[in-house]
Formats: C-alpha cells, structure tokens, sequence
C-alpha cells in the first residue's frame, strides 16, 4: 500500500511508472494473484515436508491392529496412497494433481479432499459470519465509548474485560457457557448442527439456517439458529475482547488530532463528530484487525468446534492431523492459505475506499 497526496510539492504520482492505459487496480489484482500463487506453492512444500518429519506412520494411524499384523495390507495400504516412492515423487504426484484442480483423496473418510471441505466449510462459515457482525457492532461501539471517556470509570470497566476476555481459554469458557446455558438453565442445546427430530434441510449454501428459510422450513431454521447460539455466543465474546482494545487504540490516536479538536470547538455535536470524523478516521487499523480476526474465525476454531460438536473445518483439520491424513492436512493448509489471502485483498480494497489518500500500489 503507497499513500500519495495529490497535488502536493514534492510528491510523485504512483501512476508514472505504470504502462499508459493499465487500470492501477488490474495491476495490483495481478500482482496478488500471481503472489497467492506461489505463497500457496511455499505452503504445499512446507506443509508436506512438516508432515514427512513429524514422528509416526500414516499406516499405524489409520489400520487396525489385524490389518497392522498383516503385511499383505500393509503393502496394500501403502501402495494405494503412494507411501511406497520417494517423497519426492509423492510431491511431485500431488502438485500434478493438484494443477488440475485435484486435492487428492481423503486417508480417513475416503472421499475427494475438496468434497470434504465442501461439505465441512459452508458449517465454519455458518459460525463465522454472525459472530463477525456481532463482534463487530459490539467491539466498535464499546471501543469507541472506552475512547470518548478516556481515563474514566467507564474506560477501565472497558479495559478490565478486554483484559479478562483476551486472558480466558476458549476451551474454559466454552464448558462455562455449555454448562450454564444447557445444563443449568435449560436455554440452548447441547451441540451439533440440528436436534434428532429434523432432517437437514435441502442443500443450497450448507448452512442450515439460510437452507431451512429458502425451503421454508422454519422450524428447521429455528432449530438451526438455537444450536448457533452458543459457539456464537463463545467466539463473539473472544473477538471482540480482542476488538475493543484495538478500537480504543485507534480511536484515541484520532481523538488527538487537531480536526477531531476544532470540530468539538464548533459545538458539533459528539455523536456527529464521532460518526462523520472519529468513525471513519480509525477504521483503517480496525479493518486490519477485524479482517485477520475473520479469517482465523473462517479457518476453524478447532477447541470451540470440539466442544460443541460442531462439523466444521477445525473439526476435520483436528481428525486429519492426528490420522496423518497427508491429502486431508494439504488441503486444509491451502484452504487456510487461500482465506487469509483473500481477506487481506479485501482488505486491502477497502483501504482505498474508507481512506481517499490511500492509493494501490
């Protein structure tokens, strides 16, 4: 990212050293496009030499002790999955296949890798996105309220909780909300994705409260929304911990600046000041924040997942590891890569749109 003050003495337009007629934006697509692709390349190398390195054998891990004692399917087992050639011609057999789209074939479930993350994927997202909206209209607001009302009561309330909610493991707080809200109180179910008595509802985005509700299945939908609650309710109290100390930050940085002062001296308004001025002049770092918090949130809270027994990618990335599942951990690498490539271009756009002075480079 280049910050460029048009007009200004002294400055040199970040459009000189362009060809004549490249649209800036075509360029810096180009430029991530071709840098996603060799960081994915960089992953497959470090992720299948990691694997090859750890102690233990994809083999013990996944037959049974019959089978182990058993060298015909031993040798069957390890010819089947190319154990049996050099890793290097493994890697090479993998690359291949994956140039044409294929992530191989899952060790422990025995399905298409991508089949997999198809199906495990759409179960993350359903907990991503409402705990992403949820933890960013809190984190903002109390940010923004611990900033306004700095060295009060209220901003070390504030900082006291970020604190504690940055301090407490996500496993720890899970079994609170579990135990309280299930066993105690009665309020919300236990985990999984939907009650015995309901049939998934059929698949259009796999998540099951958007699916229930476009086949109008309502009551699959409220069902749905119910076993949302509380992993929602544990990872939006995660991130926002960590927002709000970020937004404080931002905010108070901004609150000194002599625009935000001369607006106050006019008599505008707070809520003016802080929505047309504050607001926006922090959002940069926050938009940083909130996009790396996404992508961790889209990648799979293994802990969270577990307890809940929720079926998404932290779940299949958890089994895949401890099977040695080598195609199942690739391709969860590369997913992993992908996301947070993809959130930081978004975020990278977004830049040039809050901030006018910022321009792509």
């Amino acid at each position: 990212m280049t910050t460029v003050h048009d007009g200004e003495p002294g400055t040199v337009a970040t459009t000189a050293s362009r060809p004549r007629g490249a649209h800036p934006l075509l360029i810096f697509l180009a430029k991530r496009v071709a840098v996603t692709a060799g960081l994915l390349l960089g992953v497959t190398v470090v992720t299948f030499g990691l694997v090859n390195v750890v102690p233990g054998d994809p083999v013990t891990a996944n037959l049974s002790d019959q089978a182990l004692n058993d060298p015909a399917a031993v040798a069957a087992f390890r010819e089947k999955w190319g154990l049996d050639q050099p890793l290097w011609a493994q890697y090479l057999h993998y690359l291949g296949n994956l140039l044409h789209g294929d992530l191989g074939h899952s060790q422990q479930t025995g399905r298409a890798v991508l089949d997999d993350l198809l199906h495990y994927v759409p179960a993350t997202l359903e907990l991503a996105l409402p705990s992403m909206v949820l933890a960013l209209l809190i984190g903002t607001g109390i940010g923004m309220l611990a900033a306004v009302r700095n060295g009060r009561l209220t901003d070390q309330l504030v900082r006291v909780g970020a604190l504690l909610g940055l301090s407490t493991p996500p496993f720890w707080l899970s079994l609170v909300v579990l135990y309280v809200f299930f066993y105690q109180l009665g309020l919300a179910p236990s985990g999984g994705r939907l009650s015995t008595d309901f049939s998934p509802p059929p698949t259009v985005t796999g998540m099951y409260t958007v699916d229930g509700a476009l086949a109008g299945q309502w009551d699959v939908a409220w069902d749905a929304a119910q076993h949302l609650s509380l992993p929602v309710l544990v990872l939006t109290s995660l991130t926002v911990a960590m927002l709000v100390r970020f937004v404080r930050s931002a905010m108070l940085e901004v609150l000194q600046q002599d625009y935000i002062r001369a607006a106050y001296a006019k008599g505008l308004p707070t809520r003016v000041v802080l929505r047309r001025h504050l607001l926006r002049a922090g959002l940069v770092p926050v938009v940083t924040v909130s996009g790396l918090a996404f992508a961790s949130l889209l990648s799979g809270t293994v802990l969270v997942e577990s307890i809940f027994g929720w079926p998404g990618v932290g779940q299949y990335a958890y089994r895949s590891a401890t099977a040695l599942d080598l195609p199942a951990i690739l391709g969860v690498s590369l997913f992993v890569a992908l996301v947070y490539t993809l959130v930081n271009l978004t975020v990278d756009l977004l830049y040039g749109l809050i901030d006018p002075r910022i321009r792509l480079s």
